[in-house]
C-alpha cells in the first residue's frame, strides 16, 4: 500500500516549506557550526535543531556520493530521516506526553523530551548513523573529538559514543562498487535493526495516550514491510509518503477508518498498518531482538558501501 499511495499522490507533491523539515535552513550543516569547547564539538540531541543538524551533516557529507541520483542532493536516501524527524516536530510527537514537564509545549520550544517514545524511538535513527558515518570515516577532517550530552532523566537509556554503542569494535567490511539498491539493503536493514533495538526499551513513554501508543507500534512493526520494497527515501518520495501520516497526535476517540479531520488516504494507509500490526501478532512474529552493536555495524557497513565507490 505505501508504494502505491506515494505513486497515487503525484497530483499533490509537498511544495514549498513543506518540502524540508521545520527550521531546516537555520540548523547547523557544519560540524563546526556546532558548539564547540575545548577539542571538543558539543552537540545537545534532545534540542531539535542540534539534533536535525546531525542529520544534515549526514546529508552534505554523503551528497558527493548521490551525484548521479539527482541534482542539489534530492535523491541522497538518508533524506528520510530529517523528514520523518521533522514530521515528529511539526506533529507534536517530541513533546512530553506526560504533560510533568514543559518540554516541546511552549512555543518554540526546541526541547525533544525523553519521555516521548518517539524522541527515545528516533535517537537511535540520528545518532547511531551519525556515529556510522563517523566510524566509516565521513567526517576524517573534523580536528575535534564530539561529545555527545545526555538528557538531564533515563541517561542510562542511550549510548554517546561509539565505544559506549559496541562492546566491541567493528571492522566494516569494503564494496568494490556502489549500487542503490545495496545501499538502500543496509540503510532499511540499520532502520529496523535501530526500531528492534529500541522498541522495547521505551514501552513507557507514551504516557496515557493510548491511541498514539497504538499507532506507534503499528508504525514500527510497519518499517519492516516497507523496509521488504528497498523503499527508495529520497527527498520527494519521503515527502509524498509522508503526506499520508497522521498530521496530529492520536487521541482518545479517534477510531479508525473514519477519524474526524484526515483524508481518507490517511485513514486507509493507518488501517493497512493496523492490519499488518494485527497479522503479526496472530502469526506471533515481531522485531527480532537486535543489540545497538550490531545496528551500529549495520550503519557502518552503509557508509562504507558509499565511500568505497569512490
Amino acid at each position: 500500500w505505501w508504494t502505491t499511495a506515494a505513486a497515487a499522490q503525484n497530483d499533490k507533491d509537498a511544495t514549498g516549506e513543506q518540502v524540508y523539515p521545520p527550521l531546516w535552513d537555520i540548523v547547523p550543516e557544519n560540524l563546526l557550526n556546532f558548539q564547540v569547547k575545548g577539542n571538543k564539538i558539543v552537540i545537545d540531541p534532545w534540542n531539535y535543531r542540534e539534533r536535525l543538524g546531525v542529520y544534515k551533516n549526514l546529508l552534505n557529507s554523503s551528497a558527493k556520493y548521490f551525484t548521479n541520483f539527482g541534482s542539489q542532493n534530492f535523491g541522497n536516501i538518508l533524506w528520510g530521516l530529517p523528514l520523518q524527524h521533522g514530521w515528529q516536530f511539526r506533529t507534536g510527537r517530541l513533546a512530553d506526553p506526560s504533560s510533568v514537564t514543559s518540554c516541546g509545549h511552549e512555543d518554540g520550544d526546541l526541547c525533544i523530551s525523553v519521555r516521548s517514545w518517539w524522541s527515545c524511538m528516533n535517537y537511535y535513527l540520528a545518532i547511531i548513523p551519525f556515529l556510522g558515518a563517523v566510524e566509516a570515516g565521513l567526517f576524517r577532517e573534523v580536528p575535534y573529538e564530539i561529545e555527545l550530552l545526555p538528557p538531564e532523566e533515563r541517561r542510562d537509556d542511550f549510548c554517546y559514543s561509539v565505544a559506549d554503542c559496541q562492546q566491541k569494535a567493528i571492522g566494516p567490511e569494503t564494496f568494490s562498487s556502489f549500487i542503490l539498491d545495496d545501499a538502500l539493503h543496509y540503510m532499511w536493514k540499520a532502520h529496523v535493526a535501530s526500531i528492534a533495538y529500541a522498541l522495547p526499551k521505551f514501552q513507557d513513554r507514551y504516557g496515557n495516550q493510548r491511541a498514539e501508543a497504538n499507532f506507534g507500534e503499528d508504525w514500527a512493526n510497519a518499517v519492516d514491510f516497507i523496509a521488504a520494497t528497498h523503499f527508495c527515501t529520497d527527498l520527494q518520495t519521503t515527502n509524498n509518503f509522508q503526506l499520508f501520516l497522521p498530521q496530529r497526535m492520536l487521541v482518545e476517540g479517534d477510531v479508525l477508518p473514519s477519524i474526524s479531520g484526515f483524508s481518507p488516504q490517511q485513514n486507509r494507509v493507518l488501517l493497512s498498518m493496523r492490519a499488518l500490526h494485527k497479522s503479526n501478532q496472530l502469526t506471533g512474529k515481531s522485531p527480532t531482538s537486535r543489540t545497538v552493536s550490531v545496528v551500529h555495524m549495520h550503519f557502518v557497513l552503509f557508509f562504507v558501501s558509499i565511500v568505497s565507490s569512490t
